[in-house]
């Protein structure tokens, strides 16, 4: 909608869209590790991942008053400015988290039954990953370095330094280090969010209170934490949109996956599901 009005967004609001984003990226991560190292068999990781997934649901809770659909942006901005204090509190969530990342590492990533399980298991090559459109983790764990924050910049990502990891293998291992390196590379994008956010200013464009786009069509796309979520919207030039169509990355991920099961047994199906991390929400039809 935005696109289409051609909406210029306040700097603070961008900021404070960034700031909120990447929490979220963070957030849905730690809940992909839990519960994927819960299917596997562990429960320690699962504890630990949702302790500090509640500090960050805390966080956007006092920003957006949601704990689960937090409903902040709007058309032309987000709902209201940052509370007092809340800029600080995130500052000093960054050192925490990465503290909790290494620790992560030093309890799952080296552990020889966890290996066992993940390595080599569910592999698949680029060249197949894009004939399945898979986007996200499960698109650069083969090499393909792809992300729509790098590759076509929206909103302010153009400003941050951040790197687009990627891994070779295309196994279930390869999509683990590949969403650990992104929770990393957010905490540095919040780490200079924080600190370039201007201290005040407007977080609402101009708009009217029923938004009429101009007739014309758009498709804007963003990389979600589970890849690319596009919208395709047509106008008429009326309050609502005469067509739209959301491109949801789950639904896509998840055609590979009577692929990635042939001659497999019923334990690796786990892995290999629990590695392609979909919300069940975006495959219903």
């Amino acid at each position: 909608v935005e696109t289409l009005m051609g909406l210029e967004i306040p700097e603070r609001a961008e900021y404070l869209r960034v700031i909120t984003m990447e929490l979220n990226r963070i957030a849905s991560h730690l809940v992909w590790f839990g519960t994927f190292l819960l299917d596997l068999g562990a429960m320690s990781p699962f504890l630990f991942a949702f302790r500090d997934r509640e500090m960050i649901l805390n966080l956007l809770n006092e920003i957006s008053g949601g704990r689960l659909t937090y409903n902040y942006m709007r058309i032309g901005g987000v709902k209201w400015d940052a509370p007092d204090g809340w800029i600080e509190k995130v500052k000093s969530f960054i050192p925490y988290m990465r503290n909790q990342l290494e620790d992560y590492h030093n309890l799952v990533s080296g552990n020889e039954i966890f290996l066992n399980r993940v390595k080599g298991v569910g592999r698949y090559d680029a060249q197949t990953a894009i004939a399945y459109s898979l986007s996200g983790a499960n698109l650069r764990c083969t090499g393909v370095k792809w992300d729509l924050r790098k590759d076509e910049p929206y909103s302010i990502y153009d400003r941050f330094d951040f790197d687009v990891p990627v891994e070779t293998d295309g196994d279930v291992y390869a999509r683990y280090k590949v969403r650990f390196a992104e929770m990393e590379e957010s905490l540095k994008i919040l780490e200079q969010a924080v600190e370039q956010i201007p201290s005040e200013g407007p977080v609402m464009a101009k708009v009217p209170r029923i938004p009429r786009p101009p007739e014309g069509e758009t498709y804007v796309r963003i990389e979600s934490p589970r890849g690319e979520i596009g919208c395709h919207i047509i106008s008429k030039g009326k309050p609502q949109p005469y067509r739209i169509k959301f491109r949801r990355p789950s639904f896509y991920n998840l055609q590979i996956l009577p692929k990635l099961l042939e001659g497999e047994n019923i334990a690796n199906l786990i892995a290999i599901l629990g590695g392609i991390d979909i919300v069940l929400g975006e495959v219903d039809g």
